[in-house]
């Protein structure tokens, strides 16, 4: 089992399969010139090396063919989009046709819900968890009202028993049957940004379907680190960013599912583009819209290609690391870190995202007593960065793809010594 010493993190390193990787990335450096732990992908994630270069390449192209590059270049910019899209299916659980790379995560929530939240003036309400990532909330309390309905009577809160931060699969079961044939719409984030907690996307869709609601979720916190296997647990769709654990770089594009069920319905009610258009005849301006079969037909604009470039550095990472060997390593380090937390035997911090290893990503979120933030900022003084959110939670995220087990443990040397 694991061992509470520096020689042990170091072995561990030593024999993971996936130590190469490390090297791939930029590591922010203190002051001094000393690498920093870094332990904050799930709010930015580090550069790759291989981004400047990729980049480089897409300026080339435009500074030496012009509009030809959008044919012509290395990674021609008409189909680019494309370039991404097997790699992220594979991310996410998907079918290339169900997954597309566009906009930013709140756009793509809106763009989905014209789709997917259809309310009749008795089925409108729509359930988010309470503790639901801000913009999520701002963004359906905007549909209801968009639709006429007053918030507060139309968004219902799956919230966890009083006293604890977890939700409870059995709560939300019951706020359905309490209003049965008045929900429209769940919509959960998943993983939750605040107490790291996975809720169970396939339980959640049947559960969902079961009373006749659409069922999607917001996937910023887990994708690239929780194996949600969108086409076989069924949601009708999912959105997420890039620029946590899939390391895009700030701002960058979101990606969107939606499940194959919904590919060949035209008559779903969309705000549609040009680049949602047939491909044969999108350049015959006078064209009736004739949306593309699946995700891609949810597109808009042309494709901001030096975005792309920064997400196909990354992805070519995963695709070369494997999902299911990242999520092996992850289990790994949040053990590992939850086990030397657990050493220091300390009641001024605990963790509050599930035990279970199958209930959480990346994240362990340590809720400090009195919600003193002057823990964390003695802990950025000693060359941590983690996380710090309202009111009182220390977020840690050790990704996998460069994070090692002796940055896990002289994590909690350094927080050992704060303390």
């Amino acid at each position: 089992m694991y061992q509470n010493s520096l020689e042990y993190a170091q072995k561990c390193d030593a024999q993971d399969p996936l130590k190469k990787f490390r090297d791939a990335f930029h590591f922010p450096k203190d002051s001094f010139g000393n690498p920093q732990i870094y332990l904050c992908g799930n709010s930015l994630g580090l550069q790759p090396k291989k981004t400047a270069t990729y980049l480089q390449e897409e300026l080339k192209d435009w500074a030496e063919l012009g509009v030809e590059g959008h044919t012509e270049a290395k990674h021609p910019w008409m189909p680019y989009h494309e370039f991404l899209t097997q790699s992220m299916a594979n991310i996410v659980g998907a079918k290339p046709e169900e997954v597309v790379i566009m906009n930013g995560l709140t756009a793509n929530l809106h763009f989905m819900m014209v789709s997917f939240y259809q309310p009749t003036p008795k089925r409108y309400k729509i359930i988010i968890e309470k503790d639901a990532f801000p913009s999520d909330k701002y963004a359906v309390e905007s549909q209801l009202k968009f639709h006429g309905f007053d918030p507060k009577e139309g968004l219902l809160l799956w919230e966890p028993p009083q006293g604890e931060e977890l939700c409870r699969l059995e709560d939300l079961e019951q706020l359905l049957e309490k209003h049965q044939d008045e929900v429209a719409l769940l919509m959960i984030g998943n993983t939750n940004y605040y107490t790291g907690q996975w809720y169970p996307i396939k339980e959640i869709t049947q559960l969902g379907h079961q009373h006749g609601c659409k069922v999607g979720f917001d996937l910023a916190h887990g994708v690239g680190n929780i194996l949600p296997k969108l086409h076989e647990n069924g949601p009708d769709f999912a959105v997420w960013c890039t620029y946590k654990y899939l390391n895009s770089g700030p701002g960058s594009l979101g990606g969107v599912f939606v499940h194959e069920r919904h590919a060949q319905n035209k008559d779903l009610n969309r705000f549609a583009g040009w680049w949602g258009h047939n491909k044969s005849t999108r350049f015959n301006m006078r064209q009736e819209f004739d949306v593309i079969p699946g995700a891609e037909g949810w597109q808009l604009s042309n494709p901001p290609i030096l975005s792309m470039a920064a997400i196909r550095a990354s992805l070519d990472l995963f695709e070369e690391a494997g999902m299911e060997n990242l999520r092996k390593k992850s289990l790994q380090l949040t053990g590992y870190l939850e086990f030397l937390l657990n050493e220091l035997q300390d009641d001024r911090i605990e963790v509050i995202t599930p035990k279970n290893p199958e209930a959480r990503g990346c994240q362990l979120s340590i809720q400090v007593k009195n919600a003193d933030k002057n823990l964390h900022q003695k802990l950025t003084e000693a060359g941590v960065i983690s996380d710090w959110r309202e009111p009182d939670v220390i977020r840690v995220a050790p990704a996998p793809l460069y994070n090692s087990f002796e940055d896990v443990f002289e994590f909690v040397e350094r927080l050992k010594k704060t303390l």
